[in-house]
């Protein structure tokens, strides 16, 4: 999370935003402390609750208002509550709201009216945390950019994110997911951004969808968000470009942009070249030819640059220091970054590409891992988990992800669960490695089957337990991480 410029919230303004009640249990009447605090930040967890921030005590898995005790003793500045419970510590102040969750997002829609930065919402099938994170890299040659560590695009981590947001800040990007339909509307609805990028359109959470077609509708659901003036990036490549750009002239997007590999898209690839640990792109931008090093690999990685090119345009960033800005990204653990292990007399490369999976991410990566030069004697592995929420088509999916391995040259296939039997089954022998009832059952095979040279990408659902396979890699044997170019 960008450092705020300034204190976050002071008690007074808290509890304006949220219509709450500043008071503690006991304490000294003397003193002022319910009402004279100010926060740097806010927090939900309290294992990594900073000093200063505000502790939200949500409802959720559990009652967050039972670690008020560990909130304070890690140094929360306050809490908000929706009671001043027996457990509170003396003296500690408290911001009582009717409910914490509506408490959290008033936080939020007052820090989106104070500030007066642009602010970019991302959503797709496949990409957005990736998006995201270029986002951030880009936009801060053009000044102070706030964006989540983590992946919180849910209905808590969106107002969480935007509650964080500083008065003094020139940008906000927001990742907005969503698994079953209408989920995506109240939170664009919360950022108002000033531009909406979709990613792609792919099938994902098809347990909760009747079609793809389903889920195009749901993503476009972002649009109904944007700001006066926003603008709508789209992917051009994708087949629901159409319905998506009509639901954003119907939400009221001022404009459209479009990126993808296609004739016509705004924002084109011309070329892809893998170079090591990264890439070289060749890109029609505003009808203006530009070549440029990307420190991120993967064709899929290259049209996500494009998107957010495309949206930091849209919201007023200069284009070539956003452009020489790419050269410098490195990939994020779980979503491709490298690492190089060591194994009996040398070394191989791990891809830990094991947060989360789709069939398109999945494709995707298993592209990455065939477009991976080898080293003399080297193998291209893969460890596959399961991807959940599929639905009926569950089998299918899995089983299709062979032609796409042959495709990419991989010469072993590891994979885990009962879903990835219907992959298993279709792969060629002199390809099949191990099929194991999970993931855990992978992780000795695989430790004992990696040697020098080889290239081990690992990907799967986060349910599937396969960045266990990951974590062992990295364990056994890792020298350093690859950042960037090599």
């Amino acid at each position: 999370m960008t450092t705020a410029l300034e204190k976050l919230w002071t008690a007074y303004e808290a509890a304006a935003a949220t219509g709450g009640a500043l008071c503690s249990r006991g304490g000294d009447p003397k003193r002022w402390d319910a009402e004279e605090w100010s926060a740097g930040g806010i927090s939900i967890d309290t294992r990594t609750l900073k000093p200063g921030d505000i502790f939200v005590a949500l409802r959720d898995a559990r009652d967050g208002h039972e670690f008020l005790q560990y909130a304070f003793d890690a140094g929360a500045a306050a809490a908000l509550v929706a009671k001043a419970p027996e457990n509170a510590p003396e003296g500690a102040p408290l911001l009582v709201v009717g409910d914490t969750l509506e408490g959290l997002r008033d936080l939020a829609k007052a820090a989106r009216i104070r500030n007066f930065g642009k602010r970019i919402a991302v959503t797709g099938s496949a990409g957005k945390t990736s998006t995201k994170e270029i986002l951030r890299a880009i936009l801060s040659s053009a000044g102070v950019v706030h964006a989540a560590d983590k992946s919180f695009n849910n209905h808590w981590g969106v107002p969480l994110t935007l509650a964080k947001l500083p008065m003094r800040c020139d940008f906000g990007v927001f990742e907005i997911g969503m698994n079953h339909p209408g989920e995506i509307t109240p939170l664009t609805g919360l950022v108002r951004p000033h531009a909406a990028i979709v990613t792609t359109v792919a099938a994902a959470h098809l347990e909760f969808f009747k079609s793809v077609e389903e889920i195009a509708e749901a993503k476009a659901e972002i649009f109904s968000g944007l700001a006066p003036g926003g603008v709508a990036v789209l992917p051009f490549d994708n087949d629901f470009f159409p319905l998506l750009k009509k639901r954003a002239e119907e939400a009221g997007a001022a404009s459209f942009v479009s990126f993808g590999e296609k004739d016509g898209a705004d924002f084109q690839l011309l070329n892809y070249q893998a170079d090591g640990a990264g890439a070289q792109l060749k890109a029609k931008i505003k009808d203006k030819i530009y070549e440029f090093p990307s420190g991120i690999p993967g064709r899929h990685q290259a049209t996500n640059m494009l998107a957010a090119l495309a949206a930091a345009d849209a919201v007023g960033a200069p284009l070539e220091p956003a452009i020489r800005a790419l050269a410098d990204i490195s990939p994020t653990e779980g979503r491709g970054a490298r690492a190089q292990i060591i194994v009996d007399g040398g070394e191989a490369t791990l891809i830990d590409e094991s947060y989360n999976a789709n069939p398109a991410s999945m494709s995707a990566a298993i592209g990455l891992l065939g477009a991976s030069e080898l080293e003399a004697g080297g193998r291209r592995i893969a460890v596959l988990g399961e991807m959940l929420e599929l639905g009926p088509d569950a089998p299918q999916l899995h089983a299709a992800l062979a032609e796409a391995l042959v495709a990419a040259k991989v010469d072993r296939v590891y994979a885990a669960g009962q879903l990835m039997r219907h992959l298993w089954d279709q792969l060629p022998p002199n390809m099949r490695g191990l099929h194991a009832g999970d993931a855990v059952g992978l992780v000795g095979p695989v430790l004992d089957m990696v040697a020098p040279g080889d290239i081990v990408m690992v990907k799967g659902s986060n349910a599937s337990k396969v960045s266990a396979v990951a974590r062992a890699l990295k364990d056994s044997g890792k020298k350093e991480n690859i950042e960037g170019r090599a």
